[in-house]
């Protein structure tokens, strides 16, 4: 017996770790080969495999039966041993001693299964050691002559996605992407940095203004800046045009004096009037106000209080009421106030962003053995055409420097385009399969896995596995995803990327991604998880059977659909599949779903830029938007829609009987996968006459869409939602409850300017942007 053994953990992962060559040399071998993983569906039957200190080899146990077994089980047989067991043993089984089961003594905690870490083998591209065994048959042993075959991939159990489902989406050029490759050391950087922006605009609101900042109105601050920033960093603003957010300019001052909370009953409702007349008498005593505000405000505060001291009956809508009236009367004197203080809170954020982009940016260059220069202006670039679906092959295209006048660039994404459609440079050089041609002289980056600055080399990213949840580990900096998700990056890296076959840098690009988005969500209780909700799954059925759609234009690696999408990091995202943002993304044809973000000043841009495509395409093209039901007030996007002469349909799905899937669906549990909205949702179809006769939502097509929208029951209550829609007592009010607002937004660029905080918006995805 081998005084090495450690626990059951500590066994298991030495035996699989260890390579088949070398057990021989080790003394004593566990057994001639590896030892074959479990499939899902024992694990899920409640079998683990164990290690028996006493034999001193694994067994396998039920936690459902209490039953144990010296070789694999097989489902449906129970405690029938798998053939070729250790014939010292026969046929008999036993159950696990005591001193197995309580492991290393009475002290020993529960640990969960960790699998060995693996990172991939350059010399092995076929063999993905993070892939399960297959289910129906065991791997022979292995010798030193005959390699061990390559295991079968992971099946998740459920699939929120389908990545067969081929796109009829053809896009035309857009201008160079000038980003760089992601890079762990970069991420790293940009999470301290971003923590560090975010702590600053915490601590600006609480010594200016005294009050917290509105919930996640840094990420709605982040969506509005991406609209219009021309930097080029593709996570922190750094080139926008007005300095002053109109967004985070509009949350903060919502805030003042304090924030308003949802009510339910009378009390409550009178302790927060008083607190507003106090906050609004005390601020207008400490600021630099005219007298004539002071005079107001001063008033309109003590008459306040006066009545509270002598009316006790009244309602809780007396005292709502009484609290509109003092936020009309007050309001604008406190927002000319504190107009200059809450613009210095915008203005010191924007420039930290612009700083920490630099600094991240000259890191980065910092990294590359040969640093690019910025690409010269007029010049076009290389776009990465998508998948050939019968092969799985890629190709490119070399675009000209100088198009020819009256010509257009569209990349079909369908194996047979429709006729047509020209590209430049295609009578010269006729694009050829997995064949990239050399750039010219004058040639801007370009998206991931196609062209680009040469790439500083990749540290090693290790991976191991905790029950269902893969694990992801860089310098101490652990990122968490389930293997579900997992098995899907895999696909869509296998589909989309073109310089890494070998899947040598594959587990430092998912490394990569997962720190993108954990670092956009942010570090407080469910902030950001709201910012990937996406339709449920028989949404997404119905909207293919019926309408065509094959293209999302708001989603990201891991809550897509399809694999097709836009999304809101191309540098991060182009090696999954990404077509970068949508408001850069210019399709010529075909049927697309549009869910994005909750952010009005991203709606607004998204409308413009819909009916710019519907009026230049002559083709087929679809758009179905799905936008919240805010009517008090309405919202600019939701008003030009209706009036657009591309609307063919509407209808409204009525809150409360719909859900959404969770933004945090890579790693919430399955049962919290879906919640209920508390807002009604405008479906929306906008189309060209094309699209119209070739998609029209005709009254059938409408009802098996609407029977898709039924919840299912399993799906928890609303305020168990994952996102924000689960309101906190102290939130901001919902927008379909807000009321309207004096407060004027500097350097508005549209009619926006009188909403008020919109950061109750329950599932705000990832804008691409």
């Amino acid at each position: 017996m081998s005084n090495d053994s450690q626990g059951s953990v500590k066994g298991e992962v030495a035996t699989i770790a260890s390579p088949p060559e070398s057990a021989s040399s080790q003394a004593p071998p566990l057994s001639p080969s590896k030892p074959p993983e479990l499939p899902d569906e024992l694990v899920q039957a409640g079998w683990s495999k164990c290690w028996s200190r006493r034999e001193n080899r694994p067994y396998y146990f039920n936690r459902f039966t209490n039953q144990s077994l010296w070789e694999v089980p097989v489902l449906g047989l129970n405690a029938a041993p798998a053939e070729g067991g250790d014939s010292n043993l026969g046929n008999g089984q036993r159950k696990r001693r005591n001193s197995e089961e309580q492991g290393a003594g009475p002290n020993s905690i529960k640990r969960p299964k960790v699998e060995p870490t693996t990172p991939i083998s350059p010399s092995t591209p076929g063999l993905k050691p993070w892939s399960s065994a297959p289910e129906d048959k065991q791997a022979p042993p292995a010798t030193p002559t005959t390699p061990s075959p390559a295991p079968a991939p992971y099946r998740p159990a459920v699939i929120y996605w389908d990545l067969d489902v081929q796109t009829n989406a053809v896009i035309r050029e857009h201008p160079p992407a000038n980003h760089l490759h992601p890079h762990p050391e970069i991420e790293l950087q940009r999470a301290q940095l971003v923590t560090k922006l975010r702590q600053h605009y915490h601590e600006l609101c609480h010594q200016r203004e005294g009050i917290d900042p509105p919930r996640e109105s840094f990420n709605r601050w982040l969506l509005e800046r991406k609209v219009i920033d021309k930097g080029q960093d593709t996570f922190l603003p750094s080139d926008c045009d007005p300095v002053i957010s109109p967004s985070m300019f509009r949350e903060v001052m919502n805030d003042i004096p304090i924030r308003l909370a949802r009510i339910k009953y009378k009390e409550e409702a009178r302790k927060l009037l008083f607190k507003y007349a106090e906050a609004a008498k005390k601020m207008i005593d400490s600021r630099n106000a005219s007298p004539e505000s002071r005079k107001v405000v001063k008033w309109n505060a003590e008459d306040t209080m006066s009545w509270l001291r002598r009316d006790h009956s009244a309602s809780k809508e007396d005292y709502m009421d009484r609290l509109e009236h003092l936020r009309k009367q007050c309001g604008p004197h406190l927002t000319a106030v504190a107009k200059d203080s809450v613009e210095g809170i915008c203005s010191k954020i924007y420039q930290l962003s612009v700083e920490y982009s630099r600094r991240l940016r000259s890191i980065h260059l910092a990294l590359l053995p040969d640093p690019p220069t910025d690409p010269p202006t007029g010049t076009h670039t290389h776009l990465a055409l998508l998948p050939d679906p019968p092969t799985g092959t890629h190709t490119h295209l070399a675009l000209l420097p100088d198009p020819p006048t009256g010509t257009h660039t569209h990349l079909a994404l369908l194996p047979d385009p429709p006729t047509g459609i020209h590209t430049h440079g295609s009578a010269a050089r006729p694009p050829h399969r997995g064949q990239w041609f050399p750039p010219p002289a004058e040639v801007g980056v370009l998206l991931p896995g196609a062209s680009g600055p040469p790439l500083a080399p990749l540290p090693r990213v290790e991976l191991h596995f905790e029950n269902d949840v893969a694990c992801l580990r860089f310098k101490g900096e652990m990122v968490k995803v389930n293997r579900g998700h997992f098995s899907k990056l895999e696909l869509l890296y296998r589909y989309s990327c073109i310089d890494d076959p070998r899947f040598e840098k594959f587990l430092t690009r998912v490394w990569c991604l997962l720190k993108r988005y954990q670092v956009l969500f942010g570090s407080g209780a469910n902030e950001g998880s709201g910012l990937q909700g996406a339709l449920p799954v028989p949404v997404f059925e119905a909207l293919m059977r019926q309408f065509g759609v094959s293209f999302e234009c708001f989603a990201s690696p891991l809550n897509c659909y399809f694999k097709q999408f836009s999304s809101a990091f191309p540098d991060t995202d182009g090696y999954f599949g990404s077509r970068g943002p949508f408001l850069s993304f210019c399709p010529v044809s075909g049927s697309f779903e549009a869910n994005p973000p909750f952010c009005e000043e991203l709606m607004d841009a998204m409308v413009t830029h819909f009916e710019g495509l519907l009026e230049k395409s002559s083709e087929p093209l679809s758009f179905i938007v799905f936008v919240p039901e805010w009517r008090d007030p309405v919202t600019p996007a939701l008003t030009r829609m209706e009036a657009s002469r591309f609307l063919r349909h509407q209808m409204t799905v009525t809150a409360f009987e719909h859900e959404y899937r969770s933004g945090s669906q890579h790693i919430c549990k399955r049962d919290e996968m879906y919640y209920r909205a508390v807002h009604g949702t405008a479906v929306i179809f906008l189309q060209n006459d094309a699209g119209f006769s070739k998609w029209a939502p005709t009254p059938e097509r409408l009802a098996e869409l609407t029977a898709a929208y039924q919840p299912s029951p399993s799906c928890p209550p609303p305020m168990s939602s994952p996102g924000p829609a689960s309101t906190e007592k102290d939130s901001a009010p919902k927008p379909a409850d807000r009321p309207q607002s004096a407060v004027m937004s500097p350097g508005s660029h549209d009619d926006n300017s009188n909403n008020t905080n919109s950061s109750s918006g329950p599932v705000e995805k990832v804008a691409a942007v």
